[in-house]
């Protein structure tokens, strides 16, 4: 009985497809029968056939969409990419289901808004996490073949502002300019969640003493901060990404998330312009943000049967079918969509990198990048130092903090000749340089960087322990 057991669920891939689908017929044949019969006692009101209509919508999408998760969990060969696929993947049947329950429990809608726009920072965040995957599955080292393109200028209308410098700086700024918006968004959603138990939020009132014009001012600038450091890394990655056709994967993610936010906040513009009170012959204030809220509820149960459709052509799991390649099983692919440790580790440095940073400034220093940043995102840059280079080894930083010389072994192609990344530079008699594809790199201490280790970070701290006297 247990052989047969695990033979059964060994097979999960053969069988897992249809007993989604079957359940979801199952859960449709109770579900339909109950709503209808609630909407006609209730005399079939107009709140009633936004509920069918826009149930109607979420039915159709949420097969849709968990047809593509079930298609990548049974096609899981590639989950550095895929687990963050999958997780965006959720975004429409959340989505969905979140806005009909919102219509049909419209009293703790607040609820169900307040997840929906924490989800919208964690899609932002596992869309760039994928993005940075890729390019680290397809090239060498990115942030060294950034080094050797033009420079990227800024975008309308940020271009008045000093281009940042291709490779390390630009990867930095654009990773913690998305970053901000996984922190910004859940803090603005809590903040508001507090400010409506304590009756000062006041959704849908500009005025100044209530705190909904603050929030949506907050977000509105985070929003545009994410979008736009989006947008120029894939600038600056143009070529790179293009095998993976970003055009429409990025749209999917824009009208998705920023497109429902921009919705809300036209709905309250025309709640106090007085408009919804108008086309639904209504003047109570409390019955024009329920309209309101079952308005934007209804919107997005529609848009989410688009998107889902979207989805499906945008994030296929079809380039990822590989028989031949090791497949994990149903619940490592399972377990891999909730395990936050990724998201904790790259918020915690960037709370990091950000407090560094304002204290730097502060006291009229530089932007601080964290010497640990990107462990996962950015492969490191080996530094090795030559064999005639031991006596000048105490000059350099690690020599400076007493970590102990190691002479390494290294070889050069072809003299005069040293690596940057994927390419590499020539000095010939003439000091003049071109490129040449080698495959080491040979860095001398004289050009280690020097650190200020006045104020160093409680990462770099551990990186760079301070030196020790040598016993006598």
């Amino acid at each position: 009985m247990i052989n047969a057991l695990l033979s059964f669920f060994r097979k999960w891939r053969y069988w897992i497809r249809p007993a989604v689908m079957t359940v979801y017929a199952i859960v449709i044949v109770f579900l339909l029968p109950v709503l209808v019969t609630k909407a006609v006692k209730n005399g079939f009101q107009k709140s009633d056939q936004g509920v069918l209509i826009g149930g109607v919508f979420v039915l159709m999408a949420l097969p849709i969409a968990f047809w593509q998760i079930t298609q990548h969990m049974v096609h899981y060969t590639k989950p550095r990419l895929q687990k963050h696929i999958i997780r965006i993947l959720w975004m429409v049947p959340l989505y969905a289901l979140n806005a009909w329950l919102g219509m049909i429990i419209p009293a703790q809608s607040i609820y169900f808004d307040s997840f929906r726009e924490c989800y919208e920072a964690y899609v932002i965040y596992n869309f760039m996490i994928f993005l940075f995957n890729y390019l680290n599955e397809e090239e060498v080292n990115f942030v060294a073949n950034l080094e050797l393109k033009p420079q990227v200028k800024h975008l309308f209308p940020l271009c008045c502002l000093p281009s940042w410098e291709m490779g390390r700086e630009l990867v930095h700024n654009c990773k913690h300019g998305i970053l901000q918006y996984a922190v910004v968004r859940p803090l603005t959603t809590a903040i508001s969640f507090i400010c409506e138990l304590s009756g000062v939020y006041k959704e849908g009132e500009f005025r100044g003493d209530s705190a909904f014009p603050y929030m949506i001012a907050i977000n509105n600038f985070s929003q545009f901060i994410a979008m736009y450091c989006l947008v120029l890394f894939y600038k600056a990655n143009k070529e790179e990404l293009s095998p993976m056709k970003p055009i429409g994967k990025f749209l999917c993610i824009k009208a998705v998330v920023f497109f429902s936010f921009f919705q809300g906040v036209i709905i309250s513009i025309l709640v106090y312009a007085g408009v919804i009170s108008n086309l639904f012959n209504t003047d109570d204030q409390a019955d024009v943000k329920d309209i309101s809220s079952r308005l934007q509820d209804f919107l997005i149960c529609i848009e989410m049967f688009l998107a889902a459709v979207a989805h499906h052509y945008s994030f296929s799991y079809k380039p990822y079918i590989n028989d031949a390649a090791e497949h994990k099983s149903c619940c490592d692919a399972f377990l891999a969509m909730w395990d936050l440790s990724d998201v904790h580790s790259d918020v915690k440095e960037h709370i990091g990198v950000v407090g560094s940073t304002l204290s730097r400034h502060i006291r009229g220093r530089g932007m601080y990048k964290s010497p640990s940043e990107g462990t996962r995102l950015l492969h490191p840059v080996e530094v090795d130092y030559a064999p005639e280079a031991t006596e000048n080894y105490h000059q350099s930083a690690p020599g400076r903090l007493g970590v102990p010389y190691q002479n390494y072994s290294s070889t050069v192609t072809s003299p005069g000749t040293a690596s940057v990344g994927r390419s590499s530079i020539v000095t010939s008699e003439s000091n003049s340089p071109s490129l040449s594809p080698v495959s080491k790199t040979v860095t001398t201490p004289e050009e280690d960087p020097l650190i200020d280790f006045t104020d160093l970070s409680p990462d770099a701290e551990e990186l760079y322990p301070p030196p020790t006297k040598p016993e006598n």
